[in-house]
């Protein structure tokens, strides 16, 4: 089967997702298939890692755990029946402090903070599901990285509604309320990451 025989006007389930073996990878927003842009974009990759890596290195021997993708997050509204689960998620980075939400197949239920690195093939209409689903699920706290820009933006939930900071660029230090201590120099995160 490929990607161009599914009929992308039905609804599909995370029961469907798991019996699907394209070359694309894919992720469900709201039971939409919506295609992941291409691996090969190199800034994209290497910001991706260099976060993944600034976290991971923090959270060593901590509870909270970082996951980069290729990594499942399925985020349940009603049931967390494979059959029921509607979204599901390959953030490019995203941190999980609860770590009951772990399984082999990825995490189920809202990681504490998750960050999309965005490049060329993202759309529009990608980024503000995206940004509703993370809010409706509980997501702590969701940033947005502008690699080629060189800017970010953090949305922290206040209330069950995301509050945007302020464009944050390469003087200003990224902290975030999930990891209290970490803080991240964004002129030396994209100079590391500068391909």
């Amino acid at each position: 089967m490929k990607l161009a025989d599914l009929d992308i006007a039905k609804i599909y389930a995370y029961a469907d997702y798991l019996t699907w073996h394209f070359e694309e990878r894919v992720e469900l927003i709201r039971g939409k298939i919506f295609k992941i842009g291409p691996e090969s974009n190199l800034a994209h990759q290497l910001m991706a890692g260099e976060l993944f890596r600034r976290l991971a290195n923090f959270l060593e021997k901590q509870e909270c755990r970082a996951f980069v993708a290729p990594f499942d997050v399925r985020l349940p509204r009603r049931s967390s029946s494979d059959q029921e689960v509607i979204t599901v998620l390959q953030p490019d980075v995203c941190v999980v402090c609860d770590r009951s939400k772990c399984d082999a197949r990825g995490c189920a239920g809202a990681p504490d903070l998750v960050i999309e690195v965005l490049s060329p093939g993202n759309n529009a209409k990608e980024l503000r599901n995206k940004f509703e689903v993370y809010e409706e699920a509980g997501v702590r706290e969701y940033w947005i990285v502008f690699p080629q820009d060189y800017y970010v933006l953090v949305n922290r939930l206040v209330d069950g509604k995301y509050v945007t900071s302020r464009p944050l660029v390469q003087e200003d230090m990224l902290t975030t309320e999930v990891l209290p201590g970490f803080s991240l120099s964004l002129k030396d995160l994209f100079e590391s990451a500068r391909p």
